[in-house]
């Protein structure tokens, strides 16, 4: 996979609630006031012993003739005058009072211990999950993600009643698009979706007026999936749903997020996918799905027919990096097995004539794993691009 065909990844990583709690509130906010329901804000030290032993800080004196040492700022949560009382004392009742205290005074450490004591407060207990879904309603970040993060994490989601609540939130077009992604989110960690569940999500996946929802329910598919092949080896369902994405949705990262989501659990595809893959190998107007096809098709239990489809593509092809992802995955398809097909590409396209000739020695070497023989490879075309740059 390129770095290029990566890039949707990343913005997953962007995407995630809980870096919303990270990110939002900035250092060196005032503490609260006695009274207001939330232990104070702790404070950091400034002052850092140094390699002779000595200390820098306000007291400190500097040498003559030389810069004043650095000093390291280092935000420490450390205690909070109060919270073994709060810890005792905690109740669902008084639990929203204390967060939204620590989200006014601005205060990130508090907030994210709370979001764990949350999910420790809601258990297995579906009642109180419904309770935490009866408080995010007209929220927004941070207070949102954090609801949402907590529910997440705790043993209650699984609940139909909790998981079912999820989706209508998610499902709901009178709701902020960021409501509905977050309930979305919070639905990835169920360990199983059935037939229903599984077309709700992908209508949202494709509905093309919702922009980052689709996204997201997209990425919400494929992680369900991955947990329930991981357990199971079922994953049959889901794939089924995230092709049907991948060729028909709008959207250029809904459709290469639902390619790309069976990598993190990477299942040996049947013959059944073959005609769809074939077909957005093929036809697909954007560069970077038409490479992710040619990866999906890398991992399967029919390799010599995989090797049909790259043949025929690659001459329909004329993108150089589209070609050499075809090039290369056949590669990892077939192994050593590749070699006369890599042979019949190189003649008729020049530019692969080394890499031909450097995968033939590799294996002629006594290589076998694809990931070795990938290490062992040179990079020859300007492809494998970083974010942003010019292609």
């Amino acid at each position: 996979m390129t770095s290029r065909n990566l890039r949707w990844t990343a913005v997953s990583g962007a995407l995630l609630l809980a870096a919303a709690v990270a990110l939002l509130w900035p250092f060196g906010a005032s503490p609260p006031t006695p009274g207001d329901g939330a232990p104070p804000e702790p404070t950091s030290s400034t002052e850092v012993s140094t390699a002779g032993g000595s200390e820098t800080g306000a007291g400190a004196t500097p040498v003559p003739g030389e810069p004043p040492p650095a000093v390291e700022q280092i935000p420490m949560p450390g205690c909070w005058d109060g919270l073994q009382e709060f810890d005792r004392t905690v109740s669902m009742d008084t639990f929203r009072a204390a967060l939204l205290a620590a989200i006014t005074n601005k205060d990130r450490y508090l907030a994210a211990y709370l979001q764990e004591r949350l999910t420790e407060l809601v258990g297995n207990d579906a009642s109180r999950a419904l309770q935490v879904l009866e408080w995010s309603k007209g929220t927004s970040h941070p207070e949102l993600g954090i609801y949402m993060e907590a529910l997440k994490a705790a043993p209650a989601v699984h609940d139909a009643k909790v998981s079912g609540q999820l989706l209508k939130m998610g499902e709901d077009k009178a709701a902020s698009l960021q409501a509905r992604s977050a309930a979305l989110d919070a639905l990835e960690t169920q360990k199983h979706l059935g037939p229903s569940e599984l077309k709700r999500l992908k209508a949202v996946a494709l509905d093309e007026t919702v922009d980052s929802v689709a996204w997201v329910a997209t990425r919400t598919l494929g992680r369900v999936m991955k947990e329930d092949y991981e357990r199971t080896g079922n994953y049959k369902p889901y794939w089924k749903e995230l092709l049907d994405v991948s060729g028909r949705s709008d959207d250029m990262a809904v459709r290469l997020l639902a390619l790309e989501m069976p990598s993190y659990s990477n299942p040996l595809l049947e013959e059944d996918s073959f005609d769809e893959l074939k077909r957005i190998l093929s036809s697909d107007r954007e560069r970077d799905v038409r490479e992710m096809a040619a990866f999906r098709l890398g991992v399967t239990r029919s390799p010599d027919k995989a090797l049909d489809i790259y043949r025929e593509a690659f001459d329909k092809e004329h993108d150089v990096c589209v070609r050499w992802a075809i090039f290369r995955f056949a590669v990892r398809v077939a192994g050593a097995g590749a070699l006369p097909l890599l042979a019949e590409f190189a003649a008729k396209d020049p530019r692969f004539v080394q890499d031909y000739t450097e995968f033939k020695d590799l294996y002629a070497s006594g290589t076998v794993d694809f990931a070795r023989i990938w290490l062992g490879k040179a990079e020859h075309h300007s492809c494998l691009v970083e974010e942003g740059a010019p292609h």
